[in-house]
């Protein structure tokens, strides 16, 4: 089951990244968590029914979850890069449907777009952490 030294480092650096968000995160007060609230509920709908202190804290202790997985080695890549692909897929959604946030193309960020489009590196990660031992693993058995 070993963890390769490239999936070590994708692994502390958005588990390091998203774990120290969550913690800074716990403390978040009802305002800055309704605002973080209404742009997700972009992303997810369902998101805008929870009370704005309820989500700010369910955040946070996701954050904080994921970022422990990512960071502990007994989870296997493959489930961690799993939570971190669903994670990024909301951040990503959430950029993508919230207006302002991208030019006239819907894709390219505006000013105010780039503090979450640059999470597309989140995504990448995922796939990486996914994908990457089964790749691996064929081009040895091709040699």
């Amino acid at each position: 089951m070993g963890i390769s030294i490239a999936n070590a480092a994708l692994r502390l650096v958005s588990g390091a990244f998203i774990l120290n968000s969550g913690i800074n995160k716990l403390r978040i007060d009802e305002a800055s968590a309704a605002g973080l609230q209404q742009m997700a509920a972009n992303g997810v709908p369902q998101l805008a029914e929870l009370e704005p202190a309820v989500f700010g804290k369910a955040v946070s202790i996701g954050e904080i979850s994921l970022g422990s997985a990512l960071l502990l080695p007994l989870i296997p890549s493959r489930l961690a890069g799993l939570g971190l692909g669903a994670f990024s897929g909301v951040l990503l959604a959430s950029y993508l449907r919230t207006p302002g946030m991208t030019e006239s193309d819907g894709i390219r960020p505006t000013a105010d777009g780039t503090a979450l489009a640059k999470d597309v590196w989140l995504a990448g990660i995922a796939v990486a952490l996914i994908l990457g031992r089964k790749g691996a693993k064929k081009i040895k058995k091709a040699k």
